[in-house]
């Protein structure tokens, strides 16, 4: 059977499907929060600090969110911690439109973003183990483009809806998907290969946390720590303040929706050209190269004073940054057995949060002190690429290969 036809098997693709919704419903929150934030900005007054405070505390929840989910989803099962993330996230979001201050709103979305937060590594990591190996890096990469589906789902809210009913209303939708947890509960399985280890065979978290920065599994987990910091550092630093970015680069409020639409829709050809030649040319080729080229075009948008060049600038951003996405959640679960899976899945993120939390603060903060846009991009630039540097020359390809070849922990 191809490689095609196994990753279109019905459980296969049922199971795709159905995670790849939850994935939407994230990424349509994180979407609407750089639409509101913008709204947020004009309404409530916020300075450029605060603007930056309440995208990292986000982050923090989300860094708090991945280390918890994955070390319980080693523990409960996959399927049962991804569903419960998603009730807290959607219950919390539908709260966040009651909020009648910024103290109160900034409490609120820390709880949303620990739904977040630990949804996203369960959820690749469920889909990762649970396909052959041959399209396993393609069916995480298209499990990542509906990231981009969310976005664009955020984007026609924020232009339709928050211009006219307000950013209250666009929360009270992105509370929805609380109802589609009730479906997810049914629908999806845990995990054949977390199913066969049995509880017995489950070892306690110390043990788990001491595996992941053991022996080979060490080398791995520095280059991850590594990749996961500087892409989420670069991402939230530079999409949580695009709408922001491009009011403040002298276009109105709905024309910047306009254009981050417009760069959105970029996200999608990314993830599929990622997914393809991620089976052709292996994880580390697509991850090194699609982050040079996102750096290449972060210093680019950075610097364009015209509206096409920043257009297209902002079109390649979202291009390649996602590819890389793709990429990284494709190449993160199969860096670790079984046994330690999702919690060295859910560390690198939960690392990869802290630089999500210091991303937008630091353009909060440099925006306040009058430092320009064209800077502030140029260090996202030199993120990236210590990124792209340290997958290149530490990391380990993994196409084709078996996570369970590698020395299992022991739950004695």
């Amino acid at each position: 059977m191809s490689n095609a036809a196994l990753l279109r098997e019905p459980k296969r693709r049922k199971l795709l499907a159905s995670a790849g919704l939850s994935w939407l419903f994230d990424a349509m929150d994180v979407g609407l929060v750089s639409f509101i934030v913008a709204a947020l900005a004009l309404e409530w007054k916020l300075g450029a600090q605060q603007v930056g405070l309440l995208t990292a505390v986000n982050s923090i929840g989300m860094a708090v969110g991945a280390a918890v989910s994955g070390a319980l989803a080693d523990r409960y099962g996959r399927r049962a911690i991804l569903v419960w993330t998603l009730v807290i996230f959607s219950v919390a979001n539908g709260l966040s439109a009651l909020a009648t201050s910024f103290a109160v709103l900034c409490a609120l979305r820390f709880v949303v973003g620990f739904g977040l937060g630990g949804e996203l590594p369960v959820a690749s990591t469920l889909v990762s183990e649970s396909m052959p190996a041959g399209v396993r890096g393609r069916a995480v990469v298209l499990l990542e483009s509906f990231w981009a589906g969310g976005w664009i789902v955020a984007a026609l809210v924020s232009y339709f809806v928050i211009p006219h009913y307000g950013w209250r209303t666009a929360l009270v939708l992105g509370a929805l998907p609380a109802l589609y947890a009730l479906y997810l509960r049914r629908s999806i399985e845990d995990s054949p290969r977390f199913a066969a280890a049995g509880p017995e065979r489950r070892p306690s978290l110390r043990k788990r946390i001491a595996a992941v920065w053991s022996g080979e599994q060490a080398r791995s987990t520095a280059v991850l720590w590594i990749l996961w910091f500087t892409v989420v550092f670069s991402y939230y630093g530079m999409f949580l303040w695009l709408p922001t970015v491009m009011v403040m680069k002298g276009f109105g409020l709905v024309r910047s929706f306009e254009y981050v639409l417009t760069m959105t829709l970029a996200q999608l050809p990314g993830y599929f050209t990622a997914a393809y030649l991620i089976e052709r040319f292996g994880r580390k080729f697509v991850l090194v190269a699609y982050l040079l080229l996102t750096a290449a075009s972060a210093a680019w948008f950075g610097n364009a004073t015209a509206e096409g060049s920043l257009l297209a600038a902002g079109i390649c951003l979202s291009f390649f940054n996602l590819g890389a996405w793709g990429a990284m959640y494709a190449y993160t679960p199969e860096l670790y057995p079984t046994a330690t899976r999702a919690t060295g899945v859910g560390l690198a993120a939960s690392f990869g949060r802290i630089g999500g939390v210091i991303g937008p603060y630091l353009v909060g903060w440099l925006v306040a002190r009058g430092t320009g846009i064209g800077p502030i991009f140029m260090i996202f630039f030199a993120a990236i690429v210590l990124g792209a540097l340290a997958v290149w020359t530490m990391g380990r390809e993994t196409k084709g290969t078996d996570p369970d070849s590698l020395p299992q922990v022991r739950n004695r």
